[in-house]
């Protein structure tokens, strides 16, 4: 026994084992420069040169302010590395993947599943995504240093129906005070001369873009497309999803139904309480919720929502007058995949357009009924990156891909993997635990 703690206490066995670790994490990351570091080990354990606890006294017994201080910096350092290469908490915060997340389901995100995603701006405050707490604008990473996308090994590529977590694409540009909306949507609405008036703007790099949470649908090379409300990839019905909702009318004779009965449905109160008028409901369902109000001997009929094929929503992508599309009827569309080539024309310019020029910083214009990628006339255009098409699970509650188009690879962030809490806001602390959700995988 005291040979081994002899061992574990050798200064050559601790650089050694340091070392190693080291470079597995410097082939990992298949950046050879990383080889530096390995000097500065070798002084911290062996050579021991350079005072790397600068705020330590050479000599002196530590003080409980020290070791403070030790624990503090190894618990930003770990909890960083952590967060960065294996996993991240992430909280969802609105009803758009309901029933399969619920508001108030605390998870774990995996970054090694697909690869870990190396930050595109590494000087940054711990633990804070865009913004450093108590602001409401001041950034909270520094742009002295911008690094291009890079994507170490994971496991494997994300696959249809995959829940992913993401940067929202189109977050690339945001109106301050109204943070949760899309600032391209509020262009559309209210001109770009009146959004730059009115509000104070700032621009993000991709990794400091809001974290959305989806289901992948389709993957980069299939064909989507939307009928009355049943996703069709490659022309072939979407799996079944036990807790996929749609909106519903439900009428009733008259009478209201019990409150306690809609709460043992898992409906939330902010459905519930703006959902009555005129004898009728309006409710996101499930098909298993479907069946059981159904049963019921007062409700005279409970009817899909649809709209109507051939109606086109201007909010829904590709945002030009010529799609005809909706939330329910859309498509068909190809997503795009790296390396394959499409032909490209004005008619469908608008389903690229942004995949070309935003995403993959092209120069695009089009001048007399041609169109121009980097000053020269293009009829075909050749893919840098593989896309997804994400949408939510409560189908008309969901600002999707239907809504503002691709998901590039560079903004996928990990697959949401582990439900450790919780918590239902429309109950009193403790009873508000949904205990049978907890530690359960997704």
């Amino acid at each position: 026994m005291n040979n081994i703690r002899n061992l574990i206490a050798n200064k050559w066995f601790k650089f050694g084992t340091a070392s190693f670790i080291y470079l597995l994490w410097v082939i990992w990351m298949q950046n050879f420069w990383l080889l530096l570091g390995l000097p500065v080990i070798y002084d911290m354990y062996i050579s021991k040169k350079v005072r790397w606890a600068f705020w330590k006294k050479e000599g002196q017994k530590k003080t409980k302010l020290v070791e403070w201080i030790d624990a503090i910096v190894f618990a930003v350092i770990a909890a960083t590395l952590i967060r960065t290469f294996f996993i991240e908490a992430y909280t969802i915060p609105t009803s758009s993947m309901e029933k399969t997340l619920l508001v108030g389901d605390y998870l774990f995100v995996s970054k090694v599943t697909f690869g870990p995603k190396l930050p595109n701006t590494p000087i940054a405050f711990p633990f804070a995504h865009h913004t450093l707490p108590l602001t409401q604008s001041t950034k909270a990473y520094l742009e002295w240093i911008k690094m291009p996308y890079k994507r170490i090994a994971g496991f494997r590529k994300v696959k249809n129906d995959d829940i992913v977590v993401f940067n929202f694409p189109e977050g690339d540009t945001v109106a301050v005070q109204l943070q949760e909306q899309s600032y391209y949507a509020l262009c559309r609405e209210l001109g770009k001369e009146n959004v730059l008036k009115s509000y104070d703007i700032v621009v993000r790099p991709v990794d400091k873009q809001e974290n959305y949470i989806k289901r992948c649908v389709a993957i980069h090379g299939d064909s989507l497309k939307v009928v009355h409300g049943q996703v069709l990839i490659n022309n072939k019905p979407q799996q079944i999803l036990e807790k996929l909702q749609y909106k519903y009318v439900i009428t009733t004779d008259g009478r209201q139904v019990n409150a306690e009965f809609f709460q043992n449905l898992n409906v939330s109160m902010e459905d519930l309480q703006s959902s009555y008028s005129n004898n009728q409901y309006v409710l996101p369902l499930t098909v298993e919720n479907y069946q059981k109000l159904k049963a019921l001997p007062f409700i005279k009929s409970i009817v899909k929502m649809e709209s109507t094929p051939g109606e086109r929503n201007k909010n829904i992508f590709p945002h030009d007058p010529k799609y005809n599309w909706n939330e329910d009827n859309f498509g068909p569309l190809y997503i795009p995949e790296k390396g394959k080539t499409i032909k490209i024309s004005i008619d469908n310019l608008p389903l690229y357009r942004r995949a070309i020029e935003v995403y993959e910083h092209n120069k695009l214009a089009v001048r007399n009924g041609k169109v121009y990628i980097n000053d020269q006339e293009a009829t075909s255009y050749t893919f840098k990156m593989d896309y997804y098409f994400m949408m939510g699970d409560n189908r008309h509650n969901s600002a999707d891909s239907r809504y503002w188009g691709f998901v590039p690879e560079d903004h996928v962030v990990g697959k949401a993997s582990f439900i450790w809490l919780s918590l239902d806001k429309d109950k009193p602390f403790l009873s508000n635990i949904r205990w049978e959700r907890l530690f359960r995988m997704i």
